[in-house]
């Protein structure tokens, strides 16, 4: 399948290639407990931070997907190819060169950089991973949010509201999915930003969830939220399918994602899904 990332659409070297393709563009546990200390979160009309809110990554820009949280950190998510140095057609996370661990990320609504402390990609690479599918479709990072900001933060999804907790059984075709997306090229466009369509099935032994919305996921969208009918957080927005399924999109699988950093880090094994506070009112009719 001949895939294209979609995140770094808005960096100064690229923005005019990007803004040409988009022409043609068209684990797990899920929540707070009762047991947490759990942040108090912003109210939801008034959070400057919330699922939705644009990254901004060495100049490069992409969307955020859920809040994360453990005992002590509060972390927005994002594609792990939103800080890849290779070139725009790598998809290998297992090969594509990223900058490092520790790199400041601009988050959108922020008074402080929030700080890239976990990229898929690189944990592939420290691991020696070969496995074809994790590396084709393990594309999800973590930024943690400076202390500072943690009060300016709901983590419901706008729009739709939820996440309600994490979905953990995949997709099937015909599937309702939804999404938001925050790309630069919408111009700012809030009736542009909210997307609904379906699922066309998983792949990659439920790494992957392909699908097709309207309007269709375009640069600066990836690392974007997926959400099912009933509000579970499904997945991560992470590449455009130029072929067989000419402008789909290839989201990545967040209960596979969520479970390999578990299991491969000791820092982030504690770090969970935050439900939003706001109920889902999705999908439309």
């Amino acid at each position: 399948m001949a895939r294209s990332p979609l995140g770094r659409p808005a960096t100064r070297r690229t923005a005019r290639a990007t803004a040409t393709a988009a022409l043609f563009a068209g684990a797990t546990l899920t929540g707070a407990t009762a047991a947490d200390a759990a942040p108090q979160w912003a109210p939801a009309d008034s959070a400057s931070i919330h699922p939705g809110v644009a990254t901004h990554t060495d100049g490069g820009q992409c969307t955020s997907n859920f809040v994360f949280r453990d005992d002590t950190d509060v972390y927005i998510g994002q594609a792990a190819h939103c800080s890849s140095t290779s070139g725009s057609t790598s998809t290998n996370g297992c090969e594509a060169e990223s900058l490092p661990l520790g790199t400041k990320v601009d988050v959108e609504g922020a008074s402080e950089p929030g700080t890239l402390v976990y990229n898929s990609w690189l944990a592939m690479q420290q691991d020696g991973e070969t496995d074809s599918d994790r590396c084709s479709y393990n594309d999800f990072a973590l930024v943690e949010l400076d202390s500072s900001d943690v009060d300016n933060v709901n983590p419901s999804v706008p729009f739709w509201g939820g996440p309600t907790g994490l979905r953990t059984t995949g997709t099937t075709t015909g599937d309702t999915l939804v999404s938001y997306g925050n790309s630069s090229l919408r111009l700012g466009i809030d009736l542009l930003k909210p997307k609904q369509g379906f699922s066309l099935g998983s792949t990659g032994h439920g790494w992957n969830h392909s699908a097709y919305t309207l309007t269709p996921g375009i640069p600066g969208d990836s690392g974007s939220a997926f959400l099912d009918e009933q509000g579970r957080a499904v997945g991560v927005l992470s590449t455009l399918a130029l072929a067989p399924l000419p402008a789909s999109n290839g989201i990545g699988d967040l209960a596979h994602e969520l479970d390999y950093m578990r299991g491969h880090t000791t820092e982030f094994s504690d770090v969970r899904l935050v439900e939003g506070t706001e109920p889902f009112r999705g999908p439309l009719p």
